[in-house]
Protein backbone atom coordinates (compact mmCIF):
# COMPACT_ATOMS: atom_id res chain seq x y z
CA UNK A 1 0.00 0.00 0.00
CA UNK A 2 1.70 3.44 -0.78
CA UNK A 3 2.29 6.13 1.73
CA UNK A 4 -0.96 8.17 2.81
CA UNK A 5 -1.44 11.72 2.03
CA UNK A 6 -2.83 12.26 5.26
CA UNK A 7 -2.40 10.54 8.34
CA UNK A 8 -3.67 11.18 12.49
CA UNK A 9 -2.54 9.39 14.67
CA UNK A 10 -4.59 9.80 18.58
CA UNK A 11 -5.45 13.66 17.60
CA UNK A 12 -6.93 15.12 20.30
CA UNK A 13 -8.61 18.46 21.65
CA UNK A 14 -10.45 19.67 24.48
CA UNK A 15 -11.57 22.87 25.45
CA UNK A 16 -11.75 23.16 29.35
CA UNK A 17 -13.51 19.74 30.48
CA UNK A 18 -15.16 18.78 27.12
CA UNK A 19 -13.17 16.63 24.94
CA UNK A 20 -14.41 17.79 20.87
CA UNK A 21 -12.22 14.97 19.44
CA UNK A 22 -10.99 11.96 21.51
CA UNK A 23 -7.98 9.92 19.91
CA UNK A 24 -8.19 10.49 16.54
CA UNK A 25 -6.34 8.22 14.25
CA UNK A 26 -6.98 8.33 10.62
CA UNK A 27 -5.29 7.86 7.39
CA UNK A 28 -6.75 9.20 4.13
CA UNK A 29 -4.96 7.24 0.83
CA UNK A 30 -3.31 9.41 -2.02
CA UNK A 31 -6.37 10.58 -4.87
CA UNK A 32 -9.10 9.05 -2.37
CA UNK A 33 -12.07 11.61 -1.40
CA UNK A 34 -12.55 10.30 2.04
CA UNK A 35 -15.91 11.89 4.10
CA UNK A 36 -16.62 12.59 7.73
CA UNK A 37 -19.82 12.32 8.86
CA UNK A 38 -21.36 12.82 12.18
CA UNK A 39 -24.17 14.52 13.94
CA UNK A 40 -24.15 17.78 15.04
CA UNK A 41 -21.49 18.63 17.97
CA UNK A 42 -19.30 15.07 17.09
CA UNK A 43 -16.13 17.57 16.35
CA UNK A 44 -16.20 17.43 12.67
CA UNK A 45 -15.30 20.90 12.37
CA UNK A 46 -12.51 21.10 15.01
CA UNK A 47 -10.98 18.09 13.46
CA UNK A 48 -10.79 19.69 9.96
CA UNK A 49 -9.24 22.51 12.19
CA UNK A 50 -6.97 21.01 13.55
CA UNK A 51 -5.57 19.44 10.89
CA UNK A 52 -5.24 22.28 8.63
CA UNK A 53 -3.67 24.45 11.56
CA UNK A 54 -6.47 26.77 12.34
CA UNK A 55 -6.11 25.20 15.96
CA UNK A 56 -3.45 23.62 17.89
CA UNK A 57 -4.04 20.15 19.09
CA UNK A 58 -3.46 18.91 22.70
CA UNK A 59 -2.31 15.74 21.39
CA UNK A 60 -1.41 13.18 18.72
CA UNK A 61 0.45 13.64 15.42
CA UNK A 62 -0.18 15.10 11.89
CA UNK A 63 1.69 13.20 9.20
CA UNK A 64 0.97 15.25 5.66
CA UNK A 65 2.69 13.54 2.49
CA UNK A 66 5.21 12.06 4.47
CA UNK A 67 6.06 14.93 7.23
CA UNK A 68 5.34 15.95 10.49
CA UNK A 69 2.93 18.79 10.47
CA UNK A 70 1.60 18.95 13.89
CA UNK A 71 3.77 21.81 14.83
CA UNK A 72 3.31 23.90 11.84
CA UNK A 73 1.00 26.92 11.12
CA UNK A 74 -1.58 27.12 8.58
CA UNK A 75 0.21 29.14 5.97
CA UNK A 76 2.98 26.68 6.31
CA UNK A 77 1.01 24.18 6.00
CA UNK A 78 -0.86 25.59 2.98
CA UNK A 79 2.58 26.19 1.29
CA UNK A 80 3.15 22.44 1.15
CA UNK A 81 -0.17 21.83 -0.24
CA UNK A 82 -3.03 21.67 2.41
CA UNK A 83 -5.92 23.64 1.20
CA UNK A 84 -9.27 24.36 2.89
CA UNK A 85 -12.41 25.91 2.57
CA UNK A 86 -14.89 27.06 5.33
CA UNK A 87 -18.11 25.97 6.62
CA UNK A 88 -18.93 29.81 6.62
CA UNK A 89 -18.08 31.15 3.05
CA UNK A 90 -14.71 33.60 3.63
CA UNK A 91 -14.50 35.60 0.44
CA UNK A 92 -13.36 39.43 -0.10
CA UNK A 93 -16.65 40.65 -1.29
CA UNK A 94 -15.37 44.22 -2.78
CA UNK A 95 -12.61 42.22 -4.76
CA UNK A 96 -13.93 40.68 -8.34
CA UNK A 97 -14.05 36.75 -8.25
CA UNK A 98 -10.79 36.77 -9.84
CA UNK A 99 -8.94 39.27 -7.99
CA UNK A 100 -9.88 36.86 -5.00
CA UNK A 101 -8.14 33.77 -6.55
CA UNK A 102 -5.55 35.68 -8.20
CA UNK A 103 -4.53 36.29 -4.48
CA UNK A 104 -4.28 32.78 -3.79
CA UNK A 105 -2.28 32.43 -6.48
CA UNK A 106 -0.13 35.51 -5.72
CA UNK A 107 0.05 33.85 -1.80
CA UNK A 108 1.58 30.47 -3.37
CA UNK A 109 4.44 32.05 -5.63
CA UNK A 110 5.21 34.82 -3.61
CA UNK A 111 4.50 37.33 -6.71
CA UNK A 112 3.74 41.25 -6.22
CA UNK A 113 0.49 41.88 -6.19
CA UNK A 114 -0.82 45.57 -5.96
CA UNK A 115 -3.88 46.18 -4.30
CA UNK A 116 -4.65 49.35 -6.40
CA UNK A 117 -3.62 48.02 -9.97
CA UNK A 118 -6.33 46.17 -11.66
CA UNK A 119 -6.09 42.41 -11.94
CA UNK A 120 -5.61 42.44 -15.85
CA UNK A 121 -2.54 43.98 -15.45
CA UNK A 122 -1.50 40.86 -13.52
CA UNK A 123 -1.18 38.30 -16.37
CA UNK A 124 0.96 36.14 -14.14
CA UNK A 125 -1.47 35.76 -11.10
CA UNK A 126 -4.33 35.68 -13.90
CA UNK A 127 -3.53 32.60 -15.96
CA UNK A 128 -3.61 30.34 -13.53
CA UNK A 129 -6.58 32.01 -11.91
CA UNK A 130 -9.03 32.21 -14.75
CA UNK A 131 -7.87 28.24 -15.00
CA UNK A 132 -9.23 27.45 -11.49
CA UNK A 133 -12.37 29.30 -11.95
CA UNK A 134 -12.84 27.46 -14.83
CA UNK A 135 -12.69 24.40 -13.29
CA UNK A 136 -15.84 25.64 -10.97
CA UNK A 137 -17.53 27.17 -13.70
CA UNK A 138 -17.15 30.43 -13.20
CA UNK A 139 -15.26 31.72 -15.63
CA UNK A 140 -17.94 34.00 -16.94
CA UNK A 141 -18.48 35.50 -13.45
CA UNK A 142 -14.95 36.13 -12.83
CA UNK A 143 -15.16 40.03 -12.90
CA UNK A 144 -18.05 39.84 -11.40
CA UNK A 145 -17.73 41.19 -7.21
CA UNK A 146 -17.53 38.76 -5.13
CA UNK A 147 -20.33 40.08 -2.96
CA UNK A 148 -22.83 39.89 -5.28
CA UNK A 149 -22.45 36.59 -6.11
CA UNK A 150 -25.00 34.23 -5.49
CA UNK A 151 -24.40 32.20 -2.11
CA UNK A 152 -23.59 28.93 -4.21
CA UNK A 153 -21.30 31.16 -6.51
CA UNK A 154 -19.42 31.81 -3.16
CA UNK A 155 -19.39 28.38 -2.44
CA UNK A 156 -17.78 27.77 -5.82
CA UNK A 157 -15.54 30.71 -5.17
CA UNK A 158 -14.05 29.46 -2.43
CA UNK A 159 -13.25 26.21 -3.83
CA UNK A 160 -11.78 27.94 -6.56
CA UNK A 161 -9.58 30.17 -4.49
CA UNK A 162 -8.16 26.65 -2.60
CA UNK A 163 -7.92 25.56 -6.24
CA UNK A 164 -5.66 27.92 -6.99
CA UNK A 165 -2.97 27.15 -4.39
CA UNK A 166 -2.30 23.95 -6.09
CA UNK A 167 -3.09 21.71 -3.49
CA UNK A 168 -2.14 18.37 -2.57
CA UNK A 169 -5.25 17.56 0.14
CA UNK A 170 -8.39 20.04 0.08
CA UNK A 171 -10.28 19.86 3.15
CA UNK A 172 -14.00 20.96 2.42
CA UNK A 173 -16.21 22.03 5.68
CA UNK A 174 -19.57 21.61 4.57
CA UNK A 175 -19.27 22.76 0.75
CA UNK A 176 -23.24 22.24 0.65
CA UNK A 177 -24.52 24.30 3.28
CA UNK A 178 -27.28 26.59 2.25
CA UNK A 179 -27.08 25.69 -1.21
CA UNK A 180 -30.63 25.51 -3.16
CA UNK A 181 -31.24 21.84 -5.14
CA UNK A 182 -30.31 23.66 -8.20
CA UNK A 183 -26.60 25.20 -6.91
CA UNK A 184 -26.43 21.76 -4.75
CA UNK A 185 -26.31 19.79 -8.36
CA UNK A 186 -23.95 21.92 -9.68
CA UNK A 187 -21.74 21.95 -6.46
CA UNK A 188 -21.87 17.93 -6.41
CA UNK A 189 -20.92 18.05 -9.96
CA UNK A 190 -17.62 20.51 -9.11
CA UNK A 191 -16.48 17.83 -6.37
CA UNK A 192 -16.59 15.20 -8.75
CA UNK A 193 -14.36 16.77 -11.79
CA UNK A 194 -11.99 17.84 -8.43
CA UNK A 195 -11.77 14.04 -7.87
CA UNK A 196 -9.66 13.98 -10.29
CA UNK A 197 -7.04 16.65 -9.15
CA UNK A 198 -6.40 16.13 -5.57
CA UNK A 199 -7.01 13.79 -2.66
CA UNK A 200 -9.86 15.31 -0.35
CA UNK A 201 -11.41 15.35 3.25
CA UNK A 202 -14.95 16.39 3.09
CA UNK A 203 -17.00 17.30 5.98
CA UNK A 204 -20.80 17.52 5.37
CA UNK A 205 -24.07 17.01 6.02
CA UNK A 206 -26.05 16.26 3.03
CA UNK A 207 -26.00 12.49 2.70
CA UNK A 208 -26.72 12.40 -1.26
CA UNK A 209 -23.26 13.93 -1.33
CA UNK A 210 -21.43 12.44 0.40
CA UNK A 211 -22.29 9.33 -0.64
CA UNK A 212 -22.28 9.94 -4.36
CA UNK A 213 -18.35 11.23 -3.52
CA UNK A 214 -16.33 9.53 -0.73
CA UNK A 215 -14.35 6.67 -1.44
CA UNK A 216 -14.32 5.98 1.89
CA UNK A 217 -16.12 7.66 5.05
CA UNK A 218 -15.21 7.68 8.78
CA UNK A 219 -18.14 7.97 11.30
CA UNK A 220 -17.24 10.40 14.12
CA UNK A 221 -19.67 10.74 17.40
CA UNK A 222 -18.87 12.84 20.60
CA UNK A 223 -15.23 12.74 19.22
CA UNK A 224 -14.73 9.45 18.38
CA UNK A 225 -14.69 7.32 15.04
CA UNK A 226 -16.70 4.65 15.65
CA UNK A 227 -16.81 3.68 12.19
CA UNK A 228 -14.56 4.11 8.79
CA UNK A 229 -15.25 1.83 5.92
CA UNK A 230 -16.57 2.24 2.27
CA UNK A 231 -20.09 3.87 1.63
CA UNK A 232 -21.97 0.42 1.37
CA UNK A 233 -20.39 -1.07 4.19
CA UNK A 234 -20.83 2.00 6.49
CA UNK A 235 -24.56 2.31 5.33
CA UNK A 236 -24.97 -1.01 6.91
CA UNK A 237 -23.23 -0.47 9.97
CA UNK A 238 -25.75 -1.34 13.04
CA UNK A 239 -23.95 1.48 15.40
CA UNK A 240 -23.47 4.26 12.25
CA UNK A 241 -27.54 3.29 12.04
CA UNK A 242 -28.26 3.72 15.31
CA UNK A 243 -25.67 6.60 16.23
CA UNK A 244 -26.39 8.79 13.26
CA UNK A 245 -28.52 7.64 10.63
CA UNK A 246 -31.29 7.60 12.97
CA UNK A 247 -32.27 3.77 11.88
CA UNK A 248 -32.45 0.69 14.33
CA UNK A 249 -31.38 -2.99 13.51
Amino acid sequence: MSQPVLSLRHLAKSFGALKVTDGITLDVAAGETHAVIGPNGAGKSTLIHQISGALASDAGCITFDGRDVTHLSMPARAHLGLARSFQITQVLPRFTALENVALAVQGRSGSSFHFWRPAAREPALNMPAMEALGVVDLAGRAHVCAGVLAHGEKRRLEIAIALAQAPKLLLLDEPMAGAGAEEAHRLLATLKSLKRRCSMVLVEHDMQAVFALADRISVLVEGRIIATGHPPSVRANPAVRAAYLGETA
